[in-house]
């Protein structure tokens, strides 16, 4: 619970460095009650608000957003949303759920806070607020990671402290992006769990990488079946020499346990319980991700 909690302490640290909440209206009173002090909370009509251009959502719970409709409709928007101003009219910084589903609830006004802030800043706030959200899906992060990196130029360590993530579920978000655009769209659409797809970037040829997630998706396969069958293809039948060295129960196992907990090709070399032991890896990512899981433990 205390780790929960501080999570959501870094969370909020990392969005006020870019957009400072007003304190006096971090009651979030309803859209009928009176304006706070500090930032002033006003009235806008929803037709005077604009989209937000620099948006990385691209899903919408429909039911999710009828429940809060409802409640919108019963109490009125809670918590203000933020926009800037465009010429004669508006456009939307944050609260994007709640613009829509005051239109659904048939609102012709919405609580708002208007700011000044440029393009970049409107762009960097919308990428991290939506990334601090649980409800986005793998690839909606991943791309969100990847806008930050190119258009900010941010380390996979800088967007971890300012998002309140581990830089190794950084770096395994913008690695999900390397799959095929297929597979990429069976994880959008949920017919892949994130942990299957983390399973097929062990593989490095797309085709391969598609015809499991397409073998996975029919046989409703379990993350762990996946990485069984990811294992087998990077491993085929060994040699002669590698079944002679392999013979010894025990250190099959050993090797094979540490083959699926760093994701790469792994050799036991034992001789009367002293040897080594060999790390393969393929690519930067494969290395930076082991030293994670050795630093780790």
């Amino acid at each position: 619970m205390t780790v929960s909690t501080n999570k959501h302490k870094a969370l909020g640290r990392g969005l006020d460095t870019l957009l400072p909440a007003a304190r006096g209206s971090q009651a979030a009173a309803p859209a009928q009650s009176q304006q706070p002090a500090g930032d002033s909370v006003r009235e806008l009509p929803v037709e005077q608000i604009d989209r937000n251009p620099y948006q990385t959502r691209a899903y919408f719970d429909q039911t999710a957003l009828q429940e809060l409709a409802e409640s919108i409709k019963a109490s009125g928007v809670v918590q203000p949303i933020t926009v800037r101003r465009a010429g004669e009219r508006f456009q939307l910084i944050t609260g994007e759920r709640r613009l829509m589903a005051s239109k659904m609830a048939g609102k012709a006004t919405v609580p708002a806070i208007v700011r000044q802030v440029s393009n970049e800043q409107a762009m960097e706030i919308t990428i991290i607020e939506n990334l601090q959200r649980e409800d986005l899906n793998p690839v909606e992060q991943a791309k969100a990671y990847e806008r930050l990196s190119r258009e900010f130029g941010l380390t996979q360590e800088q967007m971890a402290q300012r998002t309140g993530k581990d830089r190794s579920s950084v770096a395994n978000f913008l690695r999900l992006l390397k799959l095929p655009e297929d597979v990429l769209r069976m994880v959008e659409s949920s017919k892949l769990a994130f942990g299957h797809a983390k399973a097929l970037m062990g593989l490095d040829s797309p085709e391969a990488i598609l015809k499991l997630a397409q073998r996975a998706v029919q046989l409703s396969m379990s993350v762990r079946q996946v990485e069984g069958s990811v294992y087998n293809l990077m491993h085929p039948t060994p040699q002669p020499e590698k079944v002679q060295r392999m013979l010894d129960p025990n250190v099959r196992e050993a090797e094979q346990q540490l083959q699926r907990t760093l994701g790469i090709k792994v050799q036991i070399h034992d001789r009367k319980g002293k040897g080594k032991i060999v790390l393969e890896y393929k690519t930067l990512e494969d290395f930076d991700r082991v030293l994670e899981a050795l630093n780790s433990r």
